[in-house]
């Protein structure tokens, strides 16, 4: 059924291939509609901290309108993987932001606290967006293989003990948010395969070569940020450097050393090469990558990622991580703004290939830190955190303390005994107690 839930939000702009939402449907909406926007009410309360039992509840809410989808749909026969209209894309939303208020619990090893994450990784481009530049290593892709098989060990895990219990609805069916993360998973899954085949198909001789042209790639998309008379210096340094690897070549082809055989994986690398020459000679020709018409988008990109940056230095004290939700927004809307996986200039045309290169680097790296913040989530209820954070600081200071040795006398060590003391001292019946006398996660 979940099949049916838009596979990006950017496809809120992409009106017109979906479909009007039927009479039967008129109703789900408007309770997600209402959904939506009581989320949205809380997310924007900073005075308190969040209460389990009313995120749960709404959670439970939107899992009933889910089903009522589902028999509404079967009924309707618009249960196949094409049929998306506005309620797929409200259902969506609501599933992202309960995810972000789950991790915000501290319920990081639960179902829905997974789905932002799988989105992040497949739908907000993190993973399509190396296949689209084809600029990634190896070392790229292992933060995703780890943290998908965290999830997929999840997911698997609960449908177990869901299929042990007997936990089905009406029809039979698995529960909503296993089916809805299990095809979340498997996108992912599927993306992060076609990347891995892209870069095993590459020699053994000739990957050196490759991660060297990746990280050449990178630094040229680094200097179009850089002012032009500064950036030419470290230009024509690389210059030389890609001459030399070319020079390398027999007959426009990499070949084996030792046998003269043609190496494998030659497309990716002569590939890669050629664009490395064309993001040099665009560079080195023009004043600035990015033209005036673009200038905006591309403030834009440079404020949010600022503004992630600073979130990522300060998230262990600032960060709620419903906070992320307008940033997802934002991305969202410029996302909508490609075609093709082109940024267009004010004609109508496509911008240049090193403007496309500076932007897309910068969306793509904007969507990296998002996943970042997600990823960093810890498992605490934000009601314990400024506790988790006084404790994580005091670890910190004893390790530095044992990390320089000597004799330590007792009155040494007494601040950190008084510290823990005055931590210990604020449980109760050894639990850590939120405001209202809850058990937080």
């Amino acid at each position: 059924m979940f099949s049916t839930i838009a596979t990006t939000s950017a496809q809120h702009c992409a009106l017109a291939t979906e479909r009007s939402v039927t009479d039967g449907e008129q109703p789900i909406l408007g309770m997600l509609i209402s959904i939506r926007n009581r989320l949205a009410a809380l997310k924007k309360d900073r005075g308190n901290y969040y209460r389990p039992n009313d995120i749960v509840g709404l959670y439970n809410e939107l899992l009933d309108q889910v089903k009522v989808l589902n028999r509404v749909r079967a009924k309707e026969q618009h249960d196949n993987d094409t049929y998306k209209n506005r309620v797929d894309s409200v259902l969506d939303e609501c599933f992202q932001l309960f995810s972000l208020f789950y991790l915000a619990l501290g319920k990081n090893k639960e179902i829905p606290a997974t789905y932002v994450q799988l989105v992040t990784i497949k739908v907000r481009k993190e993973l399509p967006l190396f296949n689209e530049t084809g600029i990634y290593t190896d070392a790229d892709l292992e933060p995703f293989q780890k943290r998908l098989a965290e999830i997929r060990q999840l997911v698997d895990a609960e449908a177990a003990k869901e299929e042990e219990e007997g936990e089905y609805d009406d029809c039979g069916a698995p529960k909503p948010e296993i089916l809805l993360v299990s095809r979340r998973l498997r996108q992912c899954e599927k993306e992060l395969s076609v990347l891995e085949e892209a870069t095993r198909i590459i020699c053994n001789e000739l990957m050196p070569t490759y991660e060297e042209l990746v990280s050449i790639r990178r630094r040229l998309t680094a200097l179009s940020f850089v002012a032009h008379d500064v950036a030419i210096v470290e230009a024509k340094e690389l210059q030389r450097r890609l001459i030399e690897i070319d020079d390398l070549r027999v007959n426009d082809r990499f070949v084996n050393a030792e046998d003269g055989t043609v190496s494998e994986g030659q497309t990716q690398v002569v590939g890669l090469l050629e664009e490395c020459f064309d993001c040099l000679h665009d560079l080195m020709a023009e004043g600035s990558a990015v033209s005036k018409d673009l200038m905006p988008l591309y403030d834009r990109l440079m404020e949010i990622r600022i503004q992630l940056e600073k979130l990522l230095l300060t998230s262990r004290w600032t960060l709620r991580e419903t906070d992320l939700w307008s940033y997802q927004v934002q991305l969202q809307d410029i996302d909508a703004m490609r075609r093709n996986g082109q940024f267009k200039d004010a004609t109508g045309e496509p911008a240049p290939q090193q403007a496309q290169a500076v932007l897309n680097f910068l969306l793509h790296k904007c969507y990296n830190l998002v996943y970042k913040l997600l990823s960093s989530s810890e498992p605490v209820a934000e009601s314990l955190m400024p506790v988790h954070n006084q404790l994580r600081t005091l670890r910190r200071c004893l390790l530095e303390v044992k990390k320089y040795g000597g004799p330590l006398s007792a009155r040494d060590l007494y601040p950190y005994q008084m510290k823990l003391s005055s931590i210990d001292n604020l449980r109760t019946d050894g639990k850590f107690l939120d405001d209202e006398g809850h058990i937080p996660e």
